[in-house]
């Protein structure tokens, strides 16, 4: 489990460990085009590299048996109406590849303490005693960084207020 946020920027095929790839990303941004599929399945070859797992966990337990059972693949366009991308970009607008980066920029730009901890007890455990319990720590490990206390100190200062950006 890496500390920072990964971005997987998609085109072409997220197919068998390519999407397993994915699926650890904490974002997929992916071309229209692009295809992610559990394909091994076609072949007998099992998912084992959390697939089975973090695939329900992003799109739901019936999505995700459609696409394990059957082997079908789902376009970057679909994968986004699903779940299974967070934004899937017009080509006239711009690549994935970009659109990821500039996806990276505005998180990198958020404090970086609330940030990773956010990320670390969001992909936490599954069970509700164990996920309250890390996400409470997760946040008193942040506020003890001061870096709670310097965005409360901004917020009252009216910078980033209202969505104007940081």
């Amino acid at each position: 489990m890496l500390g920072k946020p990964v971005i997987a920027a998609v085109e072409g095929h997220a197919v068998a460990g390519g999407l397993e790839l994915a699926l650890w990303c904490d974002l997929r941004v992916a071309a229209r085009d692009a295809t992610f599929g559990v394909y091994c399945r076609r072949f007998g070859a099992p998912l084992m590299d959390l697939g089975t797992i973090r695939l329900p966990r992003l799109i739901g337990q019936s999505r995700a048996m459609d696409m394990i059972l059957t082997g079908r693949g789902v376009s970057g366009e679909e994968a986004e109406r699903i779940g299974l991308a967070n934004r899937s970009p017009s080509p006239a607008r711009r690549s994935p590849n970009r659109c990821a980066l500039r996806t990276n920029l505005h998180a990198c730009r958020k404090p970086p303490c609330a940030t990773i901890g956010a990320r670390r007890s969001s992909s936490g455990p599954l069970d509700w005693n164990e996920a309250t319990l890390n996400e409470f720590r997760s946040g008193i490990a942040t506020v003890e960084t001061g870096e709670t206390e310097a965005g409360a100190r901004r917020f009252a200062a009216d910078v980033g207020r209202h969505g104007k950006p940081v």
